[in-house]
């Protein structure tokens, strides 16, 4: 299918959706704790969305149970929040947000520490989070949607880590999810060439171990790293614009990801 160019009114309803969802990611970073379950997550979100006058775009969506996903350490994405998932110290987890408002998609995530966590931990977030940056950096009109990929691809595996290859980045707009898929490993000089008014995610997600996932067979949704060990996301809703990228879901101050962790980009 033909990709979506935003007209100059649909970005601005874009930025309105991605600066809630932005906010909403905020207050999780000023919430979370150890203590807390991911069902509390999912009710904090949910009140703050509708607070907002939007919509959580994860409920029901292809029967998805929840507002948010909360993905927690060997979890890599699509977490269903639950009343009896206990958030550890020690623990990372991903709270994936998306916004619906007046029709239109932002969509973030960031993963958090729980306490203090472990040296795996604090490795496998910090190198998905500069991979994000690292991706961002490549957007402009004119590059290939695989100069992304690829560059987060050379950052990753340079650390040591993998990149998830089975979920990728999404042209996003009045859908959820839509044309270009948006490949975190690749080569460069491939896939599609940008526009200004495209618009999509970036969200890496990075593993300590093999990239491998595997999907719970029962639930159809909850996605586990093949060998079981960490893993961490970071994701922004990006513009494509005439002077390179626009973050959609950029936040107007620093995240919290922990009581003693603050991360100025992601």
């Amino acid at each position: 299918m033909p990709i979506d160019i935003k007209s100059p009114r649909e970005i601005e309803a874009m930025r309105a959706a991605g600066a809630m969802a932005a906010e909403t990611l905020l207050l999780v970073g000023e919430k979370i704790r150890a203590g807390m379950t991911t069902e509390e997550i999912n009710h904090l979100v949910h009140e703050d969305t509708v607070r907002r006058g939007a919509k959580p775009a994860p409920l029901n969506y292809r029967g998805f149970p929840k507002s948010v996903c909360t993905s927690v350490n060997h979890v890599v994405c699509h977490g269903i929040p639950d009343k009896k998932t206990v958030l550890r110290d020690g623990d990372i987890v991903n709270v994936d947000v998306t916004t619906i408002h007046q029709g239109f998609h932002g969509d973030t995530s960031a993963t958090f520490y729980i306490g203090v966590p472990s040296p795996e931990g604090r490795k496998v977030t910090e190198v998905a989070r500069q991979a994000l940056e690292i991706g961002i950096a490549q957007v402009k009109e004119g590059g290939r949607i695989g100069d992304i990929g690829a560059a987060i691809q050379e950052y990753v595996e340079a650390q040591g880590c993998s990149v998830v290859r089975d979920f990728v980045g999404h042209g996003i707009g009045r859908k959820f999810h839509e044309d270009p898929q948006v490949k975190h490993y690749g080569r460069r000089g491939t896939g599609e060439r940008m526009k200004a008014g495209m618009t999509f995610t970036i969200e890496p997600m990075v593993n300590v171990g093999h990239w491998e996932v595997v999907v719970d067979p029962k639930d159809k949704w909850t996605v586990t790293t093949a060998d079981g060990s960490l893993s961490a996301q970071f994701e922004h809703t990006i513009l494509v614009t005439k002077t390179g990228p626009e973050v959609l879901t950029k936040r107007l101050k620093p995240l919290r990801m922990s009581e003693n962790v603050v991360a100025v980009f992601a």
